[in-house]
């Protein structure tokens, strides 16, 4: 091992999984599988067994244990060592046996064998067990409460044990933890007292996941080395995560001699496949606790590992109910709402009660709902930029925001407390909820910030604190701690919430399929009526025309012009026939993608139609190159076409100009829409009050004959091209000044 040295500002840091070192109760073997040679061994195996290590290693198992206990070792090589742990083993020292409790694991292509000395020949009867652990297993299962449990555990392991002090140690989710059941002999008190993350590091924290028990019988003993220092297979520190006598780390134990604690054992609690708490217990002198009443602790340890579960979903069973019942109203009101913002806002007093939360805000896209007491929109918007990355499984919640976010400093009275929920990313849609600063007093087991110690050569040391009495701390910035049930409760909604949205989207493709076949249905129809059509008003059209030819002389002048505005209107509703035609062919039409250069087709559009009205002088602009799409080229020219000859055609001014472009995004939906393109004019203008009607088929604002005629179906052209293209059309104009026609193609179209 490198030569580290180890106090408070790196024992996070600190490799305690290999010390190389193990507590003096017992001895270490390392065997080679499967030959059972020993391969490594503990300095003490002279006092402990009788023999030197140098004499052990290079030789077989057998050469300590007879052939009826290696037989036994070597079955437990095929078996789960968890289930067999401990052996009874013996051995013969100076004509006496000697009887341990073997204890095995294996590391990767070894087999680590821990020998601890009983004091008793025999193995544990089940039937002894079983009267030891019964009557407390009932209490455990019969306790109403969380906290009656632990109270029940800490006295039973303690009445079990004889330790000083039993305490029940529960872990919060930053690391710190607190006594919530102790039972003690002693004055002092550790009942309902705070201890900070770094008193148990996170590697310790994980090695009590992989040990259900630890025990040190004394915290001055003297550490044993092995022999040899490494691994022989890996020639690095031999890992000790998984044994039993591991040694401790020294910063431990001076933290427990500070505390005036000689003899210590912990039993894991596990919730959920995490580390829980624990169940700690302290003498105030050496004290050995035989393997088998460890192995009792631990089974109770991993009884009430089990039952937290029930008790943890009994607390708080009231206000669980509540919450249930306020999201079912929220199903039901989401599921009658028009949109999801509708919907919330609605239910803008069950969200803060959801949570018991002082405020709510609902965001969506860019829109912000406020309720209750909360920060500025402004502020809103910059802390959910800051929230962004750290959702986790669309969730993000904080006690103490300000400490992990310094802008919130300025608004912590009224939101210390944030919990943030992610319903859609791709849509903007965020709640978030807030709690105000409530100032707290904690009740800490000795000052829990880290004293510094000056060495004898000057030099600073951080070191374990000495004093463990009560200190009070008056904490600020925090709002109320979130209950898991509200977390949940949260996580559940938003499930919800996306059910909702699901179920109404189902509904909405099946009404636009609906919709579709009826729109396809209209086409065929329209299709089929305007072509029949055509045959009998060709005729009406022939036979007037007849009638001026053969009875010329016979009319009067009246009957000849009646025939004349006869033909006319015939000749008309043969045009508003063709354009009903071709606009019902336009959907039945699939489109013919292609590689389509807007730059060329809107100069070869501006060149054709110049040279069709040579009479109109326009002053045509392109700021910049069109860029190339994906599209349809016959119609996104006829888009094109309609557009600027309608510009061209409502123009009264002296000097007139068209402008085509485009421009980056659009602010309703640049994700959709990365372009959208335009045509300006400076002509006659629209109407407010007209701009919802200028798409519509057949809809002329002016006279028949006004502006060069038409039968009002250009506009409705271009709405259909643009939006078989997957975009859309609008517009924006002022009586008199001019019109801006906009219009997107689509994200697929651009090339």
């Amino acid at each position: 091992m490198t030569d580290v040295t180890i106090d408070l500002t790196n024992c996070d840091r600190e490799p305690i999984h290999i010390p190389g070192l193990i507590q003096p109760h017992g001895v270490l073997l390392v065997l080679q599988n499967p030959t059972l040679e020993i391969v490594q061994v503990s300095r003490n195996t002279e006092a402990v067994l009788g023999r030197q290590p140098e004499e052990l290693l290079g030789q077989p198992l057998s050469d300590l244990l007879d052939a009826k206990q290696i037989k036994l070792i070597q079955q437990c090589l095929a078996e789960d060592f968890e289930c067999i742990n401990p052996l009874n083993l013996s051995l013969k020292r100076r004509n006496k046996s000697i009887y341990f409790d073997g204890i095995v694991h294996r590391l990767e292509d070894a087999i680590v064998l821990e020998l601890e000395p009983k004091k008793a020949k025999g193995k544990t009867d089940f039937f002894d067990f079983y009267q030891q652990v019964k009557g407390t297993i009932t209490r455990i299962q019969k306790a109403p409460t969380l906290l009656d449990m632990s109270q029940i555990v800490v006295k039973e392991v303690r009445r079990i044990t004889g330790f000083d002090r039993v305490m029940v140690y529960r872990f919060a989710p930053d690391g710190a933890g607190s006594v919530i059941a102790e039972d003690t002999n002693q004055e002092t008190s550790y009942l309902n007292l705070h201890y900070p993350a770094s008193d148990i590091p996170k590697q310790a924290r994980h090695l009590y996941t992989l040990n259900w028990l630890r025990l040190m019988p004394t915290t001055s003993y003297q550490p044993v080395t092995l022999i040899p220092a490494t691994n022989p297979f890996t020639n690095q520190p031999l890992d000790l995560s998984l044994s039993v006598l591991r040694s401790v780390s020294p910063i431990h134990l001076e933290y427990l001699q500070n505390m005036g604690v000689d003899a210590s054992m912990s039993i894991s609690l596990m919730h959920d496949q995490k580390l829980w708490g624990l169940i700690a217990c302290h003498h105030l002198s050496p004290k050995y606790v035989p393997y088998n009443i460890r192995t009792v602790c631990e089974f109770i340890g991993q009884v009430m590992s089990v039952e937290l579960t029930n008790k943890t979903a009994t607390e708080d069973i009231d206000y669980k109910m509540q919450l249930k019942s306020l999201q079912t109203q929220f199903v039901e009101a989401l599921s009658q709402a028009e949109n999801l913002l509708d919907g919330m806002v609605q239910m803008k007093s069950e969200l803060l009660n959801l949570v018991n939360a002082t405020g709510v805000v609902i965001c969506s896209s860019n829109q912000y709902f406020q309720v209750g007491e909360t920060p500025s929109e402004e502020a809103v918007h910059a802390l959910l930029d800051w929230i962004k990355p750290q959702f986790h499984h669309s969730l993000f919640e904080t006690r103490s925001l300000s400490k992990h976010y310094p802008a919130a400093e300025s608004f912590k009275a009224i939101a210390s407390g944030v919990l943030a929920l992610e319903i859609s990313k791709v849509h903007r849609n965020y709640i978030l909820w807030f709690r105000p600063e409530v100032m707290q007093t904690v009740n800490w087991g000795g000052n829990p910030n880290k004293p510094v110690e000056v060495s004898v050569d000057g030099s600073l040391r951080m070191s374990p604190r000495l004093s463990f009495d009560l200190w009070q701390e008056t904490v600020q910035g925090c709002a109320l701690p979130w209950k898991p049930c509200e977390i949940e409760a949260v996580a559940e909604l938003r499930s919800l919430i996306v059910g909702v949205v699901l179920r109404q989207a189902d509904e909405l493709s099946l009404m636009n399929f609906e919709l579709q076949r009826s729109n396809e249905d209209l086409d065929s129809f329209a299709y089929i009526a305007s072509h029949d059509l055509k045959e009998p008003l060709r005729g009406i059209h022939n036979y007037a025309n007849f009638l001026m030819e053969d009875y010329e002389e016979v009319l009067d002048e009246d009957g000849v012009a009646k025939l004349q505005t006869l033909v006319r209107l015939t000749q008309r509703m043969e045009d508003l026939i063709n354009s009903l035609l071709y606009f019902s062919r336009l959907g039945r039409t699939e489109l013919m993608r292609q590689t389509v250069n807007l730059d060329e087709l809107v100069h070869q559009t501006i060149a054709t139609l110049t040279i069709a009205r040579p009479q109109n002088e326009v002053e045509f602009r392109i700021p910049q190159p069109l860029p190339t799409i994906e599209g349809d080229l016959a119609q996104v020219n006829e888009l094109f076409t309609n557009l600027i000859s309608n510009a061209i055609k409502y123009n009264d001014k002296a000097s007139k100009w068209i402008e085509i472009g485009f421009i980056a995004g659009n602010e309703e939906n640049s994700e959709l829409y990365p372009l959208t393109f335009y045509v300006r004019d400076n002509g006659i203008g629209i109407l407010q009050d007209h701009l919802d009607k200028i798409f519509q088929i057949f809809r002329r604002l002016h006279g028949r004959d006004d502006f060069g005629g038409g039968t009002g179906v250009g506009l409705t052209i271009a709405r259909k091209i643009v939006e078989r293209h997957g975009g859309r059309i609008w517009l924006e104009s002022t009586p008199g000044q001019g019109s801006t026609f906009y219009f997107t193609l689509g994200a697929e179209t651009i090339a």
